[in-house]
């Protein structure tokens, strides 16, 4: 028994399928994909949450071969994202992981910080590999601004990390958002260092999300050497019905509107509540975010009282397709992430689909342009940083912000089509110590017989994540 029809679920029922057991996925909506979806806009099937993945692992692709579709994985097109500071618009360094620059005096970089900047992120180097690395937990901002300075945090980190995690870097935690990075730190001796390593092969399965990998989330910048995410012609949600197909074949029931209820032990396994259906099963795996995994299994497993992981934030994607030629320049590559601090600009990100991706750029036509643009985030004030919450006023605001990001006037008689989707709390929060609390609860639901949760609020956030770490504890769960 599998309950959510998330990507972590379907392929959790695959792998368990694929070990000749029966299962059922029990899926709350009508919509099987979780965060990778699709909707329609100006009769253009568009991606309605993730649109990439990160190539730092092999895990995405793998799957997709073994559906089939490894004749469908495309790389953006090269040009790079820009970053919205509060002096300007500058091209992101394209060599980086979350914005930490693996060159403190790329031209890149050293635009983006001024030469003191650059000069004061270069000591990272004569830096103890000590500073930052020794605490048990640590923020984002407190790594990057201890190794490199505020001005690296302000003007290239907290853009990144706001258009990738909707979050302050200095609510996240660094190991989770960015795994591995502070043992390579460790390893190689300075930040810059341990970023440059993390950007030269593919590290671990979970090496954190690109941005664009997550609903709502920014243009990725593309390492000079090639891409750091790839796409799948179509669309990311190609995957989720090549998925649901492969499920079909092995058998899988699929069971939609059913939201679980509750979840008990039983003799011989687990008893999942939906409605006025009950379902029995020798396994259950847990695919939820974490507040619902949590409070699902808290009356069966006492151990988990209070333990229940903060929700994410509640992030708006406005996507609009317009007719303006003037945007076949790309005029700001395949995208602009805004800087937290600039000012007049309510909204996070701007993705420029159709400059990203050839496929839909093809699809749309010449003149025709996709835009994307993300609102929401949290900084641990009271306000939230919401911005903008009815469609109207969304669409006014992306209006506007488009305008100002992309340098282009486009007007309300320019739409052809939008669209807004929702993701309420749906993107994993990794707050700070979030490492740890995700460690202690799958602790205790390994000591309970045949559960297992997966997701990526313990995965880490990002499609490769999510999908190498549900193999992994689907495979150790059936040995």
């Amino acid at each position: 028994m599998v309950v959510g029809g998330g990507i972590s679920g379907l392929l959790a029922a695959r792998e368990l399928a694929a070990a000749g057991r029966a299962v059922t996925v029990l899926e709350a909506t009508d919509r099987w994909g979780g965060c990778v979806g699709s909707h329609v806009v100006a009769g253009l099937l568009l991606d309605s949450g993730a649109e990439s993945f990160a190539t730092r692992s092999t895990a995405v692709a793998d799957l997709a071969g073994e559906l089939g579709l490894a004749g469908k994985i495309v790389a953006p097109r090269p040009g790079g994202a820009w970053v919205q500071l509060p002096d300007g618009p500058r091209e992101l360094p394209k060599t980086g992981v979350l914005g930490i620059p693996a060159s403190p005096w790329d031209p890149e970089v050293r635009r983006s910080l001024g030469f003191l900047g650059s000069l004061r992120a270069s000591l990272d180097r004569f830096l103890p590999a000590s500073v930052g690395a020794s605490a048990k937990v640590t923020s984002v901002s407190s790594l990057v601004r201890a190794r490199m300075g505020r001005r690296v945090l302000d003007r290239l980190v907290a853009p990144v990390v706001g258009g990738v995690h909707s979050a302050d870097p200095g609510l996240l935690d660094v190991d989770m958002v960015a795994p591995g990075l502070r043992a390579g730190l460790r390893r190689h001796g300075s930040l810059a260092a341990a970023v440059s390593a993390q950007r030269r092969g593919p590290g671990p399965a979970a090496s954190g999300p690109g941005p664009s990998e997550v609903p709502g989330s920014g243009p990725q910048p593309v390492a000079k050497a090639g891409s750091a995410v790839a796409g799948l012609e179509g669309g990311m949600h190609t995957l989720v019905t090549a998925l649901l197909s492969d499920l079909r074949a092995r058998g899988v029931a699929l069971v939609h509107n059913a939201r679980a209820d509750s979840a008990a032990r039983t003799p011989d396994g687990w008893r999942v509540t939906a409605g006025p259906t009950a379902y029995d099963a020798g396994l259950l795996v847990v695919a939820l975010d974490g507040p619902a995994a949590v409070g699902l299994l808290e009356t069966a497993v006492p151990g988990l009282a209070g333990k229940q992981p903060d929700g994410g934030p509640d992030v708006r994607l406005v996507s609009l397709v317009v007719d303006v030629p003037e945007l076949d320049r790309r005029p700001r590559g395949t995208g602009i992430l805004v800087a937290p601090q600039t000012a007049g600009i309510e909204a996070k990100a701007l993705t420029h689909a159709t400059a990203k991706w050839d496929w839909l750029a093809a699809a749309a036509g010449p003149g025709t342009h996709v835009l994307r643009l993300s609102y929401g985030r949290i900084d641990g004030s009271a306000a939230g940083g919401g911005g903008p919450a009815t469609d109207n006023d969304l669409l006014a605001s992306s209006l506007r912000d488009a305008s100002a990001l992309l340098d282009v006037p486009i007007r309300q008689e320019d739409i052809i089509g939008w669209d807004v989707v929702r993701w309420q709390g749906a993107l994993p929060f990794a707050a700070v110590g979030h490492k740890a609390r995700v460690a202690d609860i799958r602790q205790i639901c390994a000591q309970q017989e045949g559960l297992a949760v997966v997701g990526g609020w313990v995965a880490g956030n990002g499609l490769a994540a999510v999908v190498a770490d549900t193999r992994e504890q689907i495979r150790s769960f059936l040995s």
